[in-house]
């Protein structure tokens, strides 16, 4: 549907109003994908991108390393350039969030109470970074979810004694190698047994924790947190469920992230730890979830889907979502995958590793530390994990598509 559709069917009551045939409601690697893959794919109508930040569309997994440590200035971050923007001939909003939907009307309200229409709307406004109670009120606790955010806190790394991080998922073990590449000393608590236990398993969870701890970091796992301390309205401290305080005058919280969807209430629109979407990531008639906001392939009222917080999954449901409103049909199935650089170590998941599937190596060694394992549920391959073994990991997307047996997704090409 078109702009023009959408203003004859409201009638003269939208009359003047702006619009495009495709909005874009968040300006990350989703959004922009999705209205680089419509043009190159040949779209010709009108394109609206929203971004609630000022800074052009930028990369978000060196915030936690290349940025944080300094190695590379902010500017490198951009996905694109001004005039690569303008050559999109697209209607660019930096710094104007959306704040209300009205799906049945096909039209979102602006910060400043601009309304525009919309043909289609593809909503990729990701998440923000969940915080401890009482976190506002202190200085000294940061989390880590934009560029702003990383130069708070690159800043008050600077002068911090003490660094506690709250966490050990990907970001919380990035941000502590980054510290301590840094020289600073660093404790990183965690309430699982293991760092990144979820993603990787206890067996590879427990040589990640030897490697945190082999370059200095204080590692307490199994350490449930409580609250913060504070004093003068400055950090002071941790304190976890035992009554320990752990001392720092600088405390990183990744404790993860919710979706962004707090500005469809009342949209019509089902919401439930994200934007629910079927398995062609439409969440309406029109409209489309992306990235880290979209929980897709919900087939019903008891199937909730799947919500995906990686960079790949981003870039490649925006491409599927492209291909989707210029009419290409098929299920978006996609394999899971992420990578994360601490230290010197590269480490990359394909697939998923439930909580009680069986982990083998299958080449190399832990000691070695360069491997490949498999995880395996009830004698089916789930997933596929790769520690300094890049080169030896690139078959395995097509094993666990042989595997799972999925349907074929619309056809994916490109980076974003």
């Amino acid at each position: 549907m078109s702009v023009a559709d959408v203003a004859e069917s409201e009638g003269a009551e939208s009359e003047g109003a702006a619009g495009a045939d495709v909005v874009i409601v968040g300006a990350s690697v989703g959004g922009l994908t999705v209205a680089q893959a419509l043009r190159r794919r040949g779209f010709r109508g009108s394109l609206a991108l929203i971004g609630d930040e000022r800074e052009l569309p930028y990369d978000r997994p060196p915030l936690s390393k290349e940025v944080l440590s300094g190695q590379w200035p902010p500017a490198r971050t951009r996905l694109r350039e001004r005039p690569e923007l303008d050559g999109l001939d697209l209607d660019l909003r930096l710094g104007q969030p959306a704040v209300a939907l009205d799906a049945a009307r096909r039209r979102i309200t602006l910060r400043d109470g601009e309304a525009l229409r919309y043909g289609r709307l593809v909503v990729a406004t990701g998440a923000h970074a969940r915080r401890l109670p009482g976190q506002a009120e202190l200085a000294g606790v940061h989390t880590l979810r934009t560029l702003d955010d990383s130069a708070r806190l690159r800043d008050d790394l600077r002068t911090a004694r003490r660094t506690v991080v709250v966490g050990a998922g990907v970001l919380g073990c990035e941000i502590a190698a980054t510290v301590r590449g840094l020289g600073r000393p660093v404790t990183l608590l965690e309430p699982a047994p293991h760092p990144m236990e979820r993603l990787l398993g206890p067996t590879i969870g427990a040589e990640l924790a030897r490697l945190h701890t082999e370059h200095g970091v204080r590692m307490l796992t199994s350490t449930p947190v409580a609250g913060l301390v504070g004093a003068d309205g400055r950090v002071t401290g941790v304190r976890t469920a035992s009554g320990e305080v752990v001392p720092g005058d600088v405390v990183v919280v990744a404790v993860g992230a919710r979706p962004a969807t707090d500005w469809l209430a009342g949209s019509g629109l089902t919401v439930d730890d994200g934007l629910v979407c079927d398995d062609r990531c439409r969440a309406a008639d029109g409209v489309y979830g992306v990235g880290d906001v979209a929980r897709f392939g919900a087939s019903g009222a008891a199937e909730r889907g799947v919500r995906l917080e990686n960079r790949t999954n981003a870039t490649e449901q925006a491409m599927f979502v492209a291909a989707d409103i210029l009419g290409a049909v098929a299920r978006y199935r996609p394999v899971p995958y992420f990578w994360s650089d601490q230290y010197r170590v590269r480490i990359q998941v394909y697939g998923t590793v439930p909580a009680r599937s069986s982990i083998r190596i299958v080449e190399g060694t832990l000691d070695s530390r360069r491997f490949v394992a498999h995880a395996e549920t009830a004698g089916r391959l789930v997933g596929v994990i790769g520690w300094n073994s890049p080169g030896r990991l690139r078959t395995a997307r097509g094993l666990l598509h042989e595997a799972v047996g999925p349907e074929p997704a619309a056809p994916l090409s490109g980076q974003a």
